[in-house]
């Protein structure tokens, strides 16, 4: 799910005790990426990669996508440190689907669908569709990055899937969070203490670059959504002449990116659910939630506090969910990522049976319904939520003292009442065991990129894409008005957004100046 696997991130907030921390020293070659500076390296960069069936055994659905796509996949080894390359190594897994115009090929375009933690193999099966004939000119490499998905797994054996919730409504909540995330960075320490300061952005970058480097490959392209313009924001930054085209598809102003993913977001996310509390009244027929938005709205105010008082039972039996206030804000969190109508059903029908149990009612969960609360509940997918932590974890330090988040929320509570606990809750890196080990991503030089944003974008906020597009001067912004979406190219059916990316993707230049599609 897009609402979960593209988390915003948002506000600058390094604790003072972490932030004056000694920065580990990376060797020029591996930061710079000059060509003559592989050196140490080489190895890694010259390796040929054995490329095979995609498709791991017969419940393989991702593997069997590919293949039917005509893709093929392999394992590149990197180095798990950087600074010392002749040290421990990991694998990161590739998909590629080649080009079949030859005559106009223009290289690799390397894929990433954001998260942090979001697996990208599957990318180049989607790209055929949202580039249209122009997939046809590329080598399509969909990239697992390191210790996601395919890649060398890392996987903290949570109860959860997520730590992404909301702090509650009231001080026990809280102080339950602050136990859970606890233990959440303590099991994260225990399994895998000795590569968690390697779970950065920053050697995510370097791990294209060797990739870039066994494809044969002078340049690649670039196509990132959410977290993933951030990645590519530090490729460009730390291999400049290496980037092609470039596309950052809800960006994220590097000066905002933090563990505390949310915060700053409290205006945003309450308008968006205000948006579809007003769509929600209109519907009132079918789903019983309020003739009017502020009925709407109290409606889910009420079932949020009746999840404060006992949780609300999901389904029958001793796999019945329990869901209390910390996770009922998470659902609408992960169901207001877009305004287009079948969005606005899901959620609609979800938050009609958490307030139908709210009631007393016995209610079964529906099978999207069913998805979010195995996510915010059990450790189905226990390896998402690790490695999304540990690469914020990784990348920015954040407040050690639990107190500096409850005052946050209790300052902001009463203006924001469901999405103030939910952006300011505290995290596994308040509890984390390493510092981060480099600096974090700045934008330093120029680079060409086209910035793609909508003004209502729930996760990564505009102002965000905005203040990217100011730091690459050489960067265009392309803006749909009025819409509340996050991630368009290929994903909002906006046939502006398609043929202008697309048209840049094909011919390698910009806009003359900034562009607008309508929604």
């Amino acid at each position: 799910m897009h609402a979960i696997t593209r988390p915003a991130a948002a506000g600058l907030a390094l604790a003072a005790c972490l932030a004056t921390a000694p920065l580990t020293a990376i060797p020029a070659a591996a930061h710079t990426g000059t060509p003559a500076a592989t050196g140490n390296l080489s190895r890694f960069y010259e390796q040929r990669p054995h490329w095979t069936s995609c498709v791991l055994g017969p419940k393989d659905e991702v593997g069997r996508q590919l293949e039917q796509a005509g893709a093929q996949c392999a394992d590149v080894t990197v180095p798990l440190d950087y600074s010392r390359p002749t040290g421990r190594t990991i694998t990161v897994a590739l998909s590629r689907i080649k080009a079949t115009d030859t005559a106009h090929r223009v290289g690799p375009i390397v894929f990433n669908d954001g998260g942090p933690g979001g697996p990208s193999l599957a990318s180049p099966v989607t790209a055929l569709t949202s580039m249209q004939d122009t997939a046809q000119r590329y080598d399509l490499v969909g990239m697992d990055p390191r210790f996601v998905g395919r890649s060398t797994p890392l996987d903290c054996g949570w109860p959860v899937s997520t730590s992404l919730v909301s702090a509650g409504f009231t001080r026990a909540s809280f102080d339950r969070q602050v136990a859970h995330q606890r233990d959440l960075a303590r099991r994260c320490a225990t399994r895998h203490g000795d590569v968690l300061p390697h779970v950065t952005t920053r050697n995510t970058a370097r791990d294209m670059d060797v990739v870039r480097g066994v494809l044969r490959e002078r340049k690649i392209s670039y196509l990132g959504y959410s977290y993933g313009t951030y990645l590519g924001t530090a490729y460009t930054q730390m291999f400049p002449g290496r980037h092609d085209r470039v596309v950052l598809d809800g960006a994220i102003n590097p000066l905002a990116y933090q563990p505390r993913m949310l915060k700053g977001q409290e205006a945003t996310g309450e308008r968006v659910l205000a948006d579809w509390a007003a769509w929600a009244a209109q519907h009132n027929a079918t789903y019983g939630l309020g003739n009017t938005r502020e009925q709407v709205l109290r409606t889910v105010q009420r079932t949020t506090h009746a999840a404060s008082q006992r949780p609300l039972v999901i389904g029958s039996g001793p796999d019945a969910y329990r869901v209390d206030d910390t996770t009922v804000p998470m659902v609408v969190f992960a169901g207001a990522a877009s305004d287009r109508d079948p969005a606005r059903h899901t959620l609609a029908g979800q938050l009609s049976l958490l307030a139908r149990a709210a009631r007393g009612e016995k209610v079964e969960p529906t099978p999207e319904l069913a998805r979010v609360l195995d996510f915010a509940l059990t450790g189905v997918r226990s390896a998402n939520g690790s490695a999304q932590t540990a690469i914020l974890c990784g990348d920015e330090a954040a407040p050690r003292d639990p107190e500096v988040y409850w005052r946050d929320l209790e300052q902001i509570r009463a203006q924001y009442p469901l999405m103030g606990p939910m952006a300011n809750n505290v995290n596994p890196c308040a509890f984390w065991p390493h510092a981060p080990r480099e600096a974090p991503v700045r934008v330093q030089r120029d680079a060409a990129a086209l910035i793609v944003a909508a003004t209502g974008d729930p996760r990564t906020p505009y102002t965000g894409s905005k203040a990217l597009r100011g730091m690459l001067p050489s960067s265009r912004l392309l803006t749909v008005e009025g819409a509340n979406q996050h991630g368009l190219f290929g994903e909002y059916g906006n046939a502006c957004v398609d043929a202008r990316v697309n048209a840049y993707l094909r011919s390698g230049k910009l806009p003359a100046a900034d562009l607008s599609c309508q929604k």
